[in-house]
């Protein structure tokens, strides 16, 4: 993702966030109410909606935009010790932003310009290039943090986890055939290479088998057989059914272990574990601490006209929403993170609300 955190940290408002974000069953048209009604009774939902509203919101380019794995993952060396790692992608090209205005007239021109500019990036040489960064966290010490380091909703400090650099991601060719290539491509959180881990954050968990099985109901059951999506190297596990298959025939034995052909389930690919604590059926209990980072990015982090323009960008989608209901709630969080945050959007959109009341 461009951004560092996302909407939700439980797994079961994803169907519920998707159909905020997509057209209205009856009208076809997309909503700004159900946007504004999910996230105003969504007060995890703030720190994103503050991104993704600012400059952050509409990158230039591909070429001009961050990367993050959003969530928090597991390294385990080969001595088998373990630290919690967050994943960064910085542009070599640097961050570059569009305002909204100059974002809506493009859009109008060629909404094909970030395809098209990345594109003609590669086809000319100048490849685009992301410096790949990790934040380290001791195993232990990641249990004990100030903060849950699993919560999808929130970063994790800078200043107590610095940047360490990894190495280089660069985009150097075009696809041959975009379908095959782009359009039937496959991804999986759930896909890991031995020495990397999922963690208990929630939300990661719930995406170790929804994008996998999206994938098998997008492109077909065996998705992963084709050369988009397959490995480079021989695959040996036994499995040769399903709809559109393309592997080949590997004999009479379709079951592991057997006596015949050798091959044996790997135990150093074993994930190492780690022991969790909590209820069945209740969803992890992350701290309700939904303003301070918001707050924190506002009021320190946005310069002066960062913070007009974010404001500009709320005000054009939230002033659409007829209920008077759904803007105060919105407010009064944006209020709970910053007061100026609040009463400029409030005086922005003429919402009369008295801020007196907020706890």
């Amino acid at each position: 993702m461009s951004l560092p955190v996302f909407f939700i940290r439980d797994a079961k408002k994803f169907p519920d966030f998707i159909h905020t974000q997509k057209r209205d069953p009856k009208t076809h048209l997309h909503s700004d109410r159900a946007k504004w009604d999910f996230w105003s009774y969504s007060p995890e939902s703030l720190h994103m909606v503050t991104m993704l509203f600012g400059d952050r919101g509409i990158p230039a380019t591909y070429r001009n935009m961050n990367g993050f794995g959003n969530h928090t993952f597991l390294w385990v060396n080969e001595a088998g010790e373990r630290s919690w790692v967050k994943y960064h992608f910085k542009p070599k090209a640097g961050v570059k932003s569009l305002t909204a205005d100059v974002a809506t007239k493009l859009d109008g021109e060629n909404p094909d310009s970030a395809t098209q500019d990345l594109e003609e990036s590669i086809k000319k040489g100048d490849y685009p290039e992301w410096t790949m960064y990790v934040q380290i966290i001791p195993f232990e010490e990641g249990w004990n943090y100030k903060q849950n380091i699993f919560d999808v909703t929130r970063t994790v400090s800078h200043k107590d986890y610095p940047l360490h650099e990894v190495g280089t991601m660069t985009f150097n060719r075009n696809p041959e055939n975009y379908f095959t290539d782009v359009e039937e491509a496959g991804f999986s959180p759930a896909n890991l290479v031995p020495g990397i881990e999922a963690s208990p954050d929630k939300m990661l968990q719930g995406r170790l088998f929804s994008y996998a099985d999206a994938q098998r109901y997008r492109v077909g059951a065996n998705a992963n057989q084709l050369p988009v999506n397959a490995p480079k190297v021989p695959v040996h596990d036994h499995q040769v059914d399903g709809v559109m298959g393309t592997n080949k025939n590997t004999g009479d034995i379709n079951y592991e272990p057997n006596s015949f052909d050798g091959i044996k389930e790997e135990p150093s690919a074993k994930e190492t574990g780690y022991d969790v604590e909590g209820r069945i059926g209740n969803h992890v209990t992350y701290d309700d601490d939904f303003y301070t980072q918001p707050g924190i990015l506002y009021r320190d982090i946005m310069s002066e006209d960062e913070r007009e323009r974010l404001v500009s960008n709320i005000a054009a989608s939230l002033g659409n929403v007829d209920d008077e209901d759904i803007q105060k709630r919105e407010v009064t969080q944006f209020y709970k993170a910053d007061p100026d945050y609040g009463k400029r959007v409030a005086e922005a959109i003429d919402l009369d609300i008295d801020f007196d009341t907020i706890d």
